[in-house]
């Protein structure tokens, strides 16, 4: 079975997905570990930036102080952090996604910023960036750089969400053919309260799904009221009403009828940002709760001291790790693919679009596994704050609220479960994926008695072998679900939505040892990277296959059933270790740091 997996196709190093196929560690990955100085530098600064600017106003910003956030944002920009993804011929900096996704981190440790950050460097600008023609990237894109123009993001209505092409906003060419009239309404629209430019979606013709750029002083445009949500309180998020508005006919974003590749282009970006859009949180409440457990004390004690308090702790830093590992050996497998590129080309947008799509099924890993990941650190924080957490005078409160709507962001989770395994099979159908012939390895192998070994005889050959196991625990039964309901896979749900989570826990688990390895380099591994893994390990195994079993036992019945669960057993791999060896190993690096241990600055 090595053998199918470790010898690569012309190409597939660059392929999205090609991890699930590929050995363990045979690829190297970009982590922070390797980050340039420049990167360091520009994470640096938006870490400065972030917690004096931002961080000491968290309760002007709360109490939605729109006037605070317009200028906080301005600031960003004479810093040149609102310009990363803009070119240098329009005002930008065009730089790397990787250091995009840096500062996109930095700027995660206030709730409410991040998203007023992030929708308009984000999902308010790039669509300009990467669909307007000339005249509009000269005209908006060079005010958007410096903060003096803001951007939001107009997709959602009352009756589309999931299914943003449900949109019912129409778009008819006046009489005159000058000018394009909008009708409807958009929901839940973040920065609506002082953005001056709006990417809006509506259909012309009754079916032409299309991008428009409008104004805020558009006749017949207004913005409703604020909404009082239960988290990221200080952003703005209003809807927006269309009566007979009338904008430029130069003002159509991209073709019309091809509205839907800016708009499912801009969420594989946004999944991909919001890996990194969790990690600054993740790593703040950490800090927070670590200190908040050493100086907290319970019958003469510091609670940090007690065991059930650092086994929290140490889950918690290990969540970070998995995501951090993950969100940049992502960015650079984007990068690796615009290597080269030249970045004042005119096809260099479509490239950088082509690179983020081909990474789909990573940017949507890790949209559900890191904004589940924050939920369940911020969830652990509140428990260790005990009633304290419940106090507004504390900040693990407010990061409690926030966190919850990352699931729902960007496409919900539910649906980017979907995605995953999804595409998984439609590159499988396209040849671009080996699925169903490794798949046939796989059952080979099983039916035999082989199973995977470790590349690496080193502290980490059980976690490689582990991660290889439910490399193909998912091939397996995704194998399985799609032999079995054919063309009608793509409804159950709740089959692909358990298959995707195995491979989601196989990416987490690969990314974490090939990271560790690195990281050694000719030396010896790191001990608290190692028990982090390990952590990771024990927990992706028995969640993971319960979660196959689930899928095979929603495909088959019967003998059928019993063969396969009875074939994929010997997959379950469990190594005995230690867990409070394990949890003090990653606490001794923790405590010593005040923090996450392996900052990047």
């Amino acid at each position: 079975m090595a053998a199918v997996f470790e010898q690569a196709r012309p190409g597939e190093a660059s392929v999205g997905g090609a991890f699930l196929f590929k050995d363990v560690g045979s690829v190297r990955i970009v982590t922070p570990e390797v980050f340039t100085e420049e990167q360091r530098l520009y994470l640096k600064t938006a870490l400065q930036f972030s917690e004096e600017q931002v961080l000491p106003r968290a309760e002007r910003i709360e109490a939605k102080d729109d006037a605070l956030l317009k200028e906080l944002l301005r600031r960003a920009g004479e810093l040149g952090l609102l310009m990363v993804d803009i070119p240098e011929a329009h005002g930008g900096l065009g730089l790397d996604k990787t250091t995009s996704l840096l500062i996109a981190e930095a700027m995660s440790q206030l709730g409410s910023w991040s998203v007023t950050f992030g929708a308009h460097t984000g999902i308010g600008t790039l669509p300009i960036v990467w669909f307007g023609d000339e005249a509009q990237k000269r005209k908006y894109l060079p005010k958007l750089a410096t903060g003096e123009l803001i951007a939001a993001y107009a997709l959602t209505e009352q009756g589309s969400g999931s299914d943003a092409l449900g949109a019912r906003t129409k778009a008819e060419l006046s009489e005159d053919g000058k000018e394009w009239v909008l009708n409807g309404s958009k929901l839940y629209i973040t920065n609506a309260a002082f953005a001056d430019v709006f990417v809006v979606f509506a259909k012309v013709d009754g079916d032409k799904f299309t991008g428009f750029i409008v104004e805020r002083d558009t006749p017949g445009f207004t913005v409703g009221p604020e909404e009082h949500k239960m988290g990221i309180r200080g952003s703005s998020t209003c809807p927006l009403y269309f009566e007979d508005a009338r904008i430029p006919r130069e003002n159509l974003l991209g073709e019309v009828g091809r509205g839907h590749k800016i708009a499912f282009n801009i969420l594989n970006y946004g999944r991909l940002k919001l890996g990194a859009g969790v990690l600054g949180g993740m790593k703040l409440s950490l800090r927070n709760a670590l200190h908040f457990a050493q100086e907290r004390k319970q019958f003469g004690t510091p609670i940090s001291r007690f065991p059930l308090i650092r086994e929290k702790l140490a889950r918690m830093a290990t969540l970070v790790y998995a995501v951090e590992s993950m969100t940049y050996r992502t960015a650079g497998l984007v990068d690796a693919a615009l290597a080269g590129a030249d970045r004042s080309a005119e096809d260099y947008d479509a490239k950088v679009i082509a690179a983020i799509e081909e990474y789909a099924i990573e940017s949507s890993i890790m949209k559900v596994y890191g904004s589940e990941a924050l939920g369940f650190l911020v969830d652990d924080a509140v428990q260790i704050h005990g009633g304290a957490g419940y106090i507004e005078e504390y900040p693990v409160e407010r990061a409690y609220r926030d966190a919850r709507i990352n699931r729902i962001f960007e496409g919900t989770n539910e649906i980017n479960r979907m995605l995953i395994a999804g595409m998984l099979l439609k590159r499988t159908m396209k040849g671009t994926l080996p699925l169903f012939e490794v798949a046939q390895a796989v059952d080979e192998d099983l039916v035999a008695g082989r199973l995977p070994k470790a590349r690496v005889e080193d502290e980490l050959a059980a976690e490689e072998q582990a991660a290889e196991n439910l490399k193909r625990l998912a091939i397996y039964t995704l194998k399985v679900a799609a032999e079995t309901f054919g063309a009608e896979l793509e409804q159950r749900q709740v089959v692909l939505a358990t298959v995707a989570d195995v491979v989601m826990d196989a990416y987490a688990l690969d990314s974490m040892v090939t990271r560790t390895r690195q990281a050694a380099g000719e030396g010896r591994l790191d001990e608290a990277r190692v028990a982090m893994a390990r952590l990771c390990a024990m927990e992706a195994n028995a969640r993971s296959f319960e979660r196959a079993r689930r899928a095979l036992c929603a495909t088959v019945r019967g003998e059928v059933l019993k063969g396969h669960l009875e074939k994929v057993a010997p997959l379950e791999l469990f190594t005995p270790y230690d867990p409070s060896e394990l949890r003090e190993t990653v606490l001794a690096a923790v405590e010593k740091a005040g923090g996450y241990p392996f900052s990047a600055v």
